[in-house]
């Protein structure tokens, strides 16, 4: 089992240094995801969501780390991010339900 919490300060931590030797495009992406996830019709938490069942989808376990955190962060509870990952399997099928059932389980586990 991966230590979630670490894989998502490596992350975060890589957009910080890449910042600084590529400031135009992390900014770039970074405005994009703040314009992309301001409350509007959708609020934050489903936006998670959202998020949350396209990185079981895409099989990114970045994706599904950071947004479970953030998911968390906008009030989602355990049952809501689970049931999200399943409407991906609906999508993905296999790939989908094994990221699911090991990189998102024990993020989950690590998280709440």
């Amino acid at each position: 089992m991966k230590d979630r919490k670490k894989q998502l300060e490596s992350f975060t931590d890589g957009l910080e240094a890449m910042g600084k030797e590529a400031p135009e495009a992390i900014n770039s992406f970074l405005g994009l995801l703040k314009t992309a996830y301001a409350p509007g019709s959708l609020d934050v938490k489903t936006k998670e969501l959202i998020s949350v069942a396209i990185g079981c989808f895409d099989r990114c376990q970045y994706c599904i780390v950071y947004h479970v955190s953030e998911a968390i962060k906008a009030g989602a509870t355990r049952e809501e991010i689970i049931e999200a990952a399943m409407v991906s399997v609906a999508f993905g099928g296999g790939p989908s339900m094994a990221y699911s059932v090991t990189v998102l389980k024990e993020t989950l586990d690590q998280f709440i």
